[in-house]
């Protein structure tokens, strides 16, 4: 029998699973770590039934993914929204014909792709944006960009994390967005 979790113990269960990291990738930084989420297969699934639940009305046709852990966790949102899934990658990444969006990034530039035949653009697919964490936004927003250019329709975008002290979160405001734990 299936236990039922409200959202709040959800959120502090998945809190608990996330590891602080000091000083990765570089000094000054904690990374936050989902690895003790990933290996705890009822948590898995109940955060990414949790991040697909508020667009399950939305008819969401694709999934697009950044690159690497929003793939982790995009693959099975788009499983639980019976959507297409989408990975969006950094340059030189995808094998097949590409579209590209730059972003600016604190000292210079960086480009995300996408295959171009990933889906019929032309019938404007139905896109929920999936990642792992919301910091600054560039790369989420260069997604967005990227969708809204080839013919695509934005419902949402849905992140494990959101770091409330990065401008992800304002750089997104006014648009639908899910972040079950923000810091």
């Amino acid at each position: 029998m299936a236990t039922t979790t409200t959202p709040t113990e959800l959120t502090s269960r998945i809190r608990s699973a996330i590891r602080d990291v000091p000083d990765f990738p570089k000094a000054g930084i904690i990374f936050k770590d989902i690895t003790p989420l990933l290996g705890d297969a009822s948590l898995f699934r109940e955060t990414t039934d949790a991040m697909a639940q508020p667009f399950q009305r939305e008819g969401i046709t694709h999934v697009v993914a950044i690159e690497s852990r929003g793939f982790i966790l995009g693959a099975p949102v788009a499983q639980t929204l019976g959507a297409g899934f989408v990975p969006v990658r950094k340059k030189g990444k995808l094998p097949a014909k590409t579209d590209v969006e730059e972003y600016a990034l604190e000292y210079g530039t960086d480009q995300l792709e996408i295959h171009s035949d990933a889906c019929d653009w032309s019938r404007r697919p139905c896109v929920l944006v999936v990642d792992d964490v919301l910091a600054t936004g560039g790369t989420a927003d260069a997604t967005r960009r990227l969708i809204e250019r080839l013919g695509g329709s934005i419902a949402g975008f849905s992140f494990l994390i959101a770091l409330g002290f990065l401008p992800g979160l304002e750089r997104l405001r006014g648009r639908p967005l899910r972040a079950l734990v923000t810091y």
